[in-house]
């Protein structure tokens, strides 16, 4: 069994976009040393301080991406030890250090596991560690057995476990179109040997695709219970969790035009949350790791270079700094030319 592991882990290694990208070690040790605890806790600096299965799986994987393998292992026994702690094997999304316990909601994240199991693969390849894949293929298929929901012909990520169903929304199924990290799909079918994933794939395709002819960009939170549309009791927004679309689709290496218009729209005067039934922007966002989003689409699309101060990380904030890094990770694999 373990021969057999470590065989899969190396031909993950050649297939996982993650396993090879880089994140410089000097970028890395900025991120780290701001964002990441001795205890291997990640840090969401502007959300009180509470950490979550989001900011764990971003740590796991940017651990990766740099090839810190000890950073990677706290980051890790933090999460299994606090997070992983669901009798289904997925990760509580929430972790509060002023709150006793400190998981003060049990519920998971789908695009926390997501993010886990993605990170998990890419160390399990890159470092030759048959325990790292074996875990991140229990939580894959722990996932699909709560996360994805068939309906019409059509495949749902749901965003967790409870809350956005026909039982739990009048308007549900609800969905959020950023959690679809499309990089993950075809590595959660090659582990797991389950093509429900690659027909999840297709169906957030497919609801972008659709949002793209009718000229919007995808707002946070969906009601497919018939044409898609913004969900009660949520802004009508392309807000702080839909900004990362670009990126996931970039990073996935689906790099078409069209679907990546509504968005190229939306930010022409740069990049910002947008009421996407008006279209009027609702808060610029200048910090240079939401600005990157744009260039990265102008890059990825038009060649155009990446502005000189783009290229450097510093870290400001947990969330945008974590997107500079994975923006000028992927730019870097796959648009070399733009940097």
């Amino acid at each position: 069994m373990r021969r057999f592991l470590a065989a899969m882990a190396v031909t993950l290694l050649g297939f996982s976009q993650a396993a090879h990208a880089v994140v410089p070690a000097d970028a890395w040790a900025l991120y780290r040393q701001k964002f990441v605890t001795a205890e291997g806790r990640v840090i969401d600096d502007a959300n009180g301080g509470i950490s979550h299965s989001e900011s764990q799986g971003y740590g796991l994987m940017l651990a990766c991406l740099a090839g810190d393998r000890s950073t990677f292992a706290s980051i890790f026994a933090f999460t299994r030890t606090e997070l992983l702690i669901r009798d289904d094997g997925l990760a509580a999304w929430r972790w509060d250090p002023n709150a006793k316990p400190h998981v003060t909601d049990i519920n998971n994240a789908s695009d926390g596991d997501l993010l886990i199991i993605d990170a998990l693969a890419c160390a399990g390849a890159r470092w030759a560690m048959p325990a790292y894949t074996a875990a991140a293929t229990q939580i894959a298929r722990s996932l699909a057995k709560v996360a994805l929901l068939r309906r019409g012909g059509e495949t749902w990520l749901m965003p967790a476990a409870v809350g956005f169903s026909e039982k739990d929304r009048a308007d549900g199924p609800v969905v959020n179109p950023s959690y679809w990290i499309f990089e993950t799909f075809p590595l959660l079918t090659k582990l797991t040997g389950d093509q429900s994933w690659m027909h999840a794939q297709a169906t957030g395709l497919k609801l972008l695709d659709g949002l793209a002819k009718r000229k919007m960009p995808a707002p946070e939170w969906l009601s497919v219970k018939a044409e898609p549309k913004p969900a009660e009791g949520f802004p009508a927004h392309l807000g702080y969790n839909a900004i990362r679309i670009p990126l996931y689709l970039l990073r996935a290496g689906i790099a078409d035009k069209a679907r990546l218009e509504p968005f190229r729209q939306a930010w022409a005067n740069g990049t910002a949350v947008i009421d996407v039934r008006s279209g009027k922007v609702v808060e610029p966002l200048p910090d240079p790791g939401y600005r990157i989003l744009a260039a990265a689409m102008d890059c990825a699309l038009d060649r155009k270079p990446l502005p000189a101060e783009l290229k450097t990380f510093q870290p400001t904030l947990y969330y945008p700094s974590t997107l500079h890094l994975l923006s000028l990770s992927m730019l870097s694999e796959r648009y070399p030319q733009c940097m």
